[in-house]
C-alpha cells in the first residue's frame, strides 16, 4: 500500500442479488442439508425437493435415452444454435406441418439450405415438434412461432420476468408458490404483491384477492397447475374463471406447467392454454418432469395469443431480444426431442402416474399418524404435498425453519420449510421418492416428533 494508505477497489458484490438468491429452494434446502450428522449413517431420505431420478423406478425412458445417444452420434448437433426467428427455414414448415415426425427429411439435415444455416432448419423441424406435442390438449394448432426453447423452465421464468420488468410495474404471484419467481422479481426490481390459494377450497386461487391487488401497474398473474407447492389440480371451471378475472384486469396469465400431466387423482390436468381467446397467456414448462430428467435443462416459452396481443403489445418483440442475448439449451438436447416426443409409450407415463399416486397414498395416510402435523388436501398432482405443523404439540421447536434443522440432524431426513414457500409453519414435502424410501422418511418423522412431543 502506497504511503501506508489503504487500497480503495472501484467494485463490490451486488447485495440485492444475495438476498434475491437466499430465498430460492436450493439455498434453503442447501442449509437444511448442512445440519446432517455425520454421525448418523441412514441413508438420508430426499423429501425436499422435486427430483426423482435418482430412484430406479423413476427412470426415465430408453426412448428418452437413445434419442440423446443417436442426437450425439449423428454429429448434426455440433454448432451453435441459430439465432431465433430465422425465416427461410421457417417458410418450408408450411409443407412439414401435419407430416409424421418419422417421415420428416432427417437425411437432408445436414445440407445447406440456401439463406440459412442447415442447423436453423433442424431447430425449426424441432419447434414443430414442441408445437404439436402442446396442441394435443388444446382446441386450435400451435405454430413453431409460438415456440421458444429454453435453458429449463427456470429460463422461461427468467425470460418473461425480465421482459416484464420496467419501472414501477408489478407481478402477481400465489402464496404458496414456487419461490424461484419472487428471487427473478427482486433481481429485475419488478414488485410483487401475492395472492392466497385457498387450502380448504383445494388450494383453489383467491379471485377476490387478485382483484383487490391489481392495478394499473399490474403486468401478470402466475399460476402453477399441477400445483407446487401445493400438489392441487385446477379445474376447467376455475382456470376458466381465472382467465377471465384476467381479461377484466387487462393482465397476462403465466402458467407453470412444468408438472403438466402429473395428474392421478379424480381431476384431469388442463393447460391454461385452452383459454387463450379469453386472454393472452404465456406458458412455461418443460420435459424436466414428465419424462424425470430435470439435469438435461430443456424447456419452453409458448405464446397462447389466438387475438395477437402480446404481438401488437412487443411481449413477443421483448422475448425475441432477451433470447438472442441468452445462453441456448445444448443442442444435442434440442435434437432428441422430436424422437423423445414422438416414440415415448403411454405406458412409460402410466408407470409414474401409478407410481405417484401410490406415494401420495403413503402420505396421506402415514401423515394421519403424526399428531403434529395435519394435510388438509391430498395432493392430486405434481409431486409435493403442503402439510401444517401445530407446533403446540412440540416441547422444544418455535418454528418450521427449528422443525426441519432439527429433524435434518437428528434423522437424517429432508424436509423444505414452508416458510420458503410462503407458509409459515407449514412444510412442502415431496412424496416423489421410492416407495419403501418414503415410508421410512415418514416413519422416522413420527418417531422425531415422539422425541419432542410436549409431555402431558
Amino acid at each position: 500500500m502506497e504511503n501506508g494508505s489503504k487500497k480503495r477497489w472501484g467494485f463490490q458484490g451486488n447485495q440485492e442479488l444475495n438476498m434475491a438468491a437466499a430465498v430460492t429452494i436450493r439455498g434453503v434446502l442447501g442449509k437444511v442439508m448442512s445440519n446432517l450428522s455425520e454421525e448418523d449413517n441412514r441413508p438420508v431420505i430426499p423429501l425436499g425437493h422435486g427430483d426423482p431420478s435418482a430412484f430406479p423406478c423413476f427412470r426415465t425412458t430408453p426412448v428418452a435415452e437413445d434419442a440423446i445417444a443417436d442426437a450425439v452420434r449423428s454429429a448434426k448437433f455440433n454448432s451453435y444454435a441459430p439465432t431465433v426467428g430465422l425465416l427461410p427455414a421457417r417458410s418450408m414448415l408450411s409443407q412439414l406441418a401435419h407430416s409424421p415426425l418419422n417421415l420428416w427429411p432427417y437425411s437432408e439435415l445436414g445440407r445447406t439450405i440456401p439463406g440459412c444455416h442447415a442447423l436453423s432448419f433442424v431447430t425449426d423441424l424441432i419447434l414443430q415438434a414442441v408445437a404439436e406435442y402442446l396442441s394435443r390438449d388444446l382446441p386450435y394448432q400451435l405454430s413453431p412461432d409460438d415456440i421458444y426453447l429454453t435453458i429449463g423452465c427456470t429460463q422461461a421464468i427468467e425470460i418473461m420476468i425480465q421482459v416484464l420488468a420496467r419501472p414501477g410495474a408489478n407481478i402477481l404471484l400465489p402464496r404458496p408458490g414456487f419461490p424461484y419467481y419472487e428471487a427473478r422479481a427482486a433481481a429485475d426490481n419488478l414488485e410483487v404483491r401475492h395472492f392466497d390459494l385457498l387450502p380448504e377450497q383445494g388450494w383453489e386461487v383467491d379471485l377476490e384477492a387478485v382483484k383487490a391487488l391489481a392495478d394499473e401497474n399490474t403486468v401478470a398473474m402466475v399460476i402453477v397447475n399441477p400445483g407446487n407447492p401445493s400438489g392441487s389440480v385446477f379445474t376447467y371451471e376455475h382456470l376458466k374463471k381465472v382467465a377471465e378475472t384476467a381479461r377484466n384486469l387487462g393482465i397476462m396469465v403465466i402458467s407453470d406447467e412444468v408438472y403438466g400431466h402429473l395428474a392421478f387423482g379424480s381431476k384431469p390436468f388442463v393447460p391454461m392454454g385452452v383459454f387463450g381467446s379469453i386472454v393472452p397467456i404465456v406458458t412455461v414448462g418443460s420435459i424436466s418432469k414428465r419424462w424425470v430428467v430435470p439435469g438435461w435443462r430443456l424447456g419452453w416459452l409458448v405464446t397462447n395469443d389466438l387475438n395477437g396481443i402480446l404481438h401488437k403489445s412487443g411481449v413477443v418483440e421483448s422475448i425475441i431480444s432477451c433470447l438472442n442475448i441468452s445462453s441456448d439449451p445444448a443442442t444435442f438436447i434440442q435434437g432428441a426431442i422430436p424422437e423423445i416426443l414422438e416414440k415415448t409409450k403411454e405406458d412409460f407415463f402410466s408407470n409414474t402416474i401409478s407410481i405417484l399416486r401410490e406415494c401420495a397414498d403413503i402420505i396421506h395416510d402415514r401423515i394421519k399418524g403424526i399428531p403434529c402435523i395435519t394435510c388438509p388436501q391430498k395432493p392430486e398432482g405434481s409431486m409435493f404435498v403442503m402439510v401444517k405443523l401445530n407446533l403446540s404439540l412440540l416441547e422444544d421447536i418455535d418454528d418450521d425453519v427449528e422443525f426441519c434443522m432439527k429433524l435434518s440432524k437428528e434423522e437424517s431426513v429432508i424436509v423444505l420449510p414452508g416458510v420458503s414457500v410462503g407458509m409459515k409453519n407449514w412444510l412442502r414435502v415431496t412424496f416423489a421418492i421410492d416407495p419403501p424410501s418414503l415410508k421410512d422418511g415418514l416413519g422416522r418423522i413420527k418417531v422425531f416428533y415422539q422425541r419432542h412431543a410436549k409431555k402431558e
